[in-house]
């Protein structure tokens, strides 16, 4: 968009200074590093808030890389005088990635948590500390009426996007977690409505104008102070149910996640999704470096 030039011209100029000397694939991460802190930087001049930049999803299996691309684009924002408290470095939730988060946390920054489906994800995450966690409920609804070839939505207390955000909500709440609870992923505006009261919701500019337009009563649904029931983990290779609080360690994490097909399925096909557009950036970045 012609309005956002100046944006990725700073970028590559960014990378050429920099990146001198260097081979065109380090320059085209040099650029994408640049150019996603400069679209961070404009969103944070017009709002209060905090803004997410997306670590690269092909590092969701490195904790090592993670932590080191995290504290690059950090480095960034500060360079540009925006505060670690306004920046969340969104990750995976992957195992690699909340342990990765786990250092971050430690080291003073703050991580979103993305592609987070289920609750051996939620469990983990708030163990870490990780400052905010984002449950994708339309992804989730995605998967169920594909597996059941439904063409009509759902209600909403039957909608199983809905209930997978109430329950990770719920089980977070009950067992005095810190992390913020931020529902993602939303197909209509009744899913929204649905979850009102949850710690944050981020709802597309298309949504937020039905809400706008429609005279439909919100009465919050979700609260802490009313949180009656508590999800439980899954089971441990067959053993009891996980109690919350107790360790999970990578092995049990991973088995939890492979008993659970939709939470298995759409975190690896999120990665290879956040994966494909990066891709797409890192040509159009290239065809201009050289």
């Amino acid at each position: 968009m012609p309005q956002y030039k100046h944006l990725l011209d700073d970028a590559l100029k960014y990378a050429k200074e920099q990146g001198a000397g260097k081979s065109i694939d380090e320059q085209v991460e040099l650029a994408c590093d640049r150019l996603a802190v400069n679209f961070g930087c404009e969103i944070l001049k017009i709002i209060p808030g905090r803004v997410s930049t997306e670590i690269d999803a092909r590092l969701s299996f490195d904790t090592e890389a993670t932590i080191k691309k995290g504290r690059e684009l950090m480095a960034l924002y500060e360079a540009s005088g925006i505060s670690r408290d306004r920046v969340l470095l969104k990750i995976a939730s992957t195992w690699e990635g909340l342990q990765a988060a786990k250092v971050l946390e430690e080291d003073g920054y703050h991580v979103n948590m993305t592609l987070l489906f289920s609750l051996v994800q939620a469990h983990v995450a708030g163990e870490v500390k990780a400052t905010l966690i984002s449950p994708f409920a339309g992804r989730i609804t995605d998967f169920f009426k594909a597996k059941e070839g439904r063409k009509d939505p759902y209600e909403p207390d039957q909608d199983p996007g809905v209930r997978s955000v109430r329950d990770i909500y719920a089980y977070m709440k009950t067992n005095g977690y810190q992390t913020v609870v931020m529902g993602a992923s939303f197909r209509t505006k009744e899913q929204v409505i649905a979850l009102a009261g949850c710690d944050l919701l981020t709802v597309s500019p298309a949504l937020l104008e039905e809400l706008k337009n429609s005279n439909i009563p919100i009465p919050r649904l979700l609260n802490p102070e009313t949180q009656s029931t508590i999800p439980r983990l899954g089971r441990k290779l067959g053993n009891d149910h996980l109690n919350p609080k107790e360790p999970v360690d990578h092995n049990t994490f991973q088995w939890l996640l492979c008993e659970d097909e939709m939470a298995s399925t759409k975190l690896t096909e999120g990665i290879r999704r956040f994966a494909a557009d990066l891709r797409k950036l890192e040509d159009i970045i290239r065809a201009q470096l050289h």
